[in-house]
């Protein structure tokens, strides 16, 4: 359960970071944020797999 938490608020974060990115114009920050996003996602669904195999 607590990796799913951590996932999830670093998806979170990511989202932040990708509309911080959007508001200031910072495509830098933006790309940083949809990366974030991407790799929490990633982890979510190993975590997913993991559970599946249980």
């Amino acid at each position: 359960m607590n990796n799913e938490a951590n996932h999830k608020s670093e998806e979170l974060g990511g989202k932040l970071k990708e509309g911080f990115g959007k508001l200031t114009d910072n495509e830098r920050l933006e790309a940083e944020g949809q990366n974030d996003q991407t790799k929490a996602n990633l982890k979510q669904a190993g975590d997913n797999v993991k559970d599946a195999f249980k």
